[in-house]
């Protein structure tokens, strides 16, 4: 069954493929528009190993199994359809794209918690390997809570130097390399963010998490900033291609992206907090609950020994 599973895939991806490279006018909206195989093979394999994880008798509630893949769907939708032509050619829309990459997508997928049920659905090898010593141990490094923000914040800001999102554009390779760090990096966040678990097992403490959602807001607010507040054109790549709404000019283009920029991350953040202080308090509710049960039954004890 699992063969068949992966030769469906793979059939797949090569009738996408072939149809985007000879026929991509005949390709609906949803199709992709420019097929990346590695792209679609991430996608397919995770939803594949996620459906098996959750028929081998992974428990896991209904808004989380809706949560992961919505956020799985959201950034294939603005990486492998004719969103990703429309990203192309008009700045405020490759923002869109940026944003579900790297916060909204990630922040679903990350609140789903769906690590345990896609590794229960993986194949052996591959199930060993990530959780391999030199693996475990580079994800410790990485989530550090003060390196984790940095790289978050780091890696948005990194590809809107102008100089860099101008060759990323043009270059296909770069183009891809900004595309993974950004859905990367935005999964390892917010995996340590949203983690539901108290301390330990999970790597921080509710404060910690609290304080990283909070502290990448204030990059957000100051990129969007400046952007959106340029009295001139700082991406002139969208006018070299052509815009797909030439009657929006370069500039307001631009500030509708920096707003872009500068509103919905910052309200990421505030989402992830009121995330991560209710689970705060569903974690000291259960601790009172164990309190409560472990009093009752001293009670009930010294009843009977007197004592």
């Amino acid at each position: 069954m699992q063969y068949a599973s992966y030769a469906g895939i793979g059939c797949l991806g090569l009738v996408l493929s072939w149809l985007s490279k000879d026929h991509p006018t005949a390709m609906p909206i949803w199709a992709p528009w420019d097929f990346s195989t590695p792209e679609y093979l991430a996608t397919a394999l995770v939803l594949l190993w996620f459906m098996q994880g959750l028929s081998s008798g992974a428990a896991m509630p209904i808004w989380r199994r809706v949560a992961f893949l919505t956020g799985l769907g959201l950034i294939y939708a603005v990486l492998q359809t004719h969103f990703e032509y429309c990203s192309q050619h008009m700045f405020f829309l490759n923002r869109i794209q940026h944003v579900v990459m790297h916060h909204l997508g990630p922040f679903l997928i990350a609140l789903g918690g769906a690590g345990e049920t896609i590794r229960r659905g993986m194949p052996a090898p591959l199930r060993q390997a990530i959780t391999a010593k030199p693996v475990v141990a580079a994800m410790r490094i990485l989530q550090q809570p003060f390196l984790a923000a940095l790289i978050f914040s780091g890696s948005f800001a990194f590809w809107l130097i102008p100089s860099v999102h101008f060759r990323a554009m043009l270059d296909p390779r770069l183009y891809a390399v900004m595309n993974w760090t950004m859905v990367l990096d935005g999964i390892l966040f917010w995996s340590l963010v949203l983690d539901p678990r108290p301390k330990p097992p999970a790597r921080v403490s509710h404060g910690t998490r609290i304080a990283l959602s909070v502290g990448v807001m204030f990059p957000q607010i100051v990129m969007g900033a400046i952007v959106s507040l340029s009295p001139r054109d700082l991406y002139p790549y969208y006018n070299l291609c052509g815009r797909i709404f030439p009657s929006m000019g370069a500039i307001n283009d631009q500030h509708i992206g920096g707003l872009i920029i500068w509103i919905p991350p910052a309200m990421m953040s505030v989402v992830g907090m009121l995330v991560v202080l209710n689970g705060l308090r569903l974690h000291e509710d259960s601790i009172r609950e164990v309190d409560k049960n472990a009093a009752s039954l001293a009670a009930l004890s010294s009843r009977w020994t007197g004592r």
